[in-house]
């Protein structure tokens, strides 16, 4: 390293958050993919355990427009979402919420009465 390149990685360790971090600790290394030591290419099946996490098929960015059998309402209200706004679009999600949160509590109730009718008991046929 050359003392222009010194003076220059001084300076840069001035500006940097670390820059009370001693000079000869820092590194100038570059770690890119440009470098088969560093970073050697492995197959999928050199890795173990990949299969667990990782399909096998590589899945698609979009159903295809023939397997979803949406019915004439659903397109309907796909092309009604399509015309909306951000904020309408967020605005529906909350109604969505506050419709599924109602539901929830209803059916806890209806859970609780049931608990307390002995609807659900397990009956053990004898």
């Amino acid at each position: 390293m050359s003392c222009h390149d010194k003076v220059i990685l001084l300076n840069v360790c001035c500006l940097l958050p670390w820059a009370d971090m001693e000079p000869s600790l820092l590194s100038l290394e570059k770690l890119d993919r440009s470098s088969p030591d560093l970073w050697p290419e492995q197959s999928v099946s050199s890795v173990p355990g990949v299969y667990d996490f990782a399909p096998l098929l590589s899945p698609q960015l979009s159903p295809d427009p023939q397997n979803l059998d949406l019915e004439e309402q659903d397109i309907n209200l796909l092309y009604q979402f399509r015309l909306l706004t951000a904020l309408e679009i967020i605005e529906e999600v909350k109604k969505l919420q506050n419709v599924a949160y109602q539901l929830g509590l209803e059916e806890a109730k209806e859970m609780t009465r049931g608990k307390y009718l002995h609807i659900l008991n397990n009956k053990k046929p004898k």
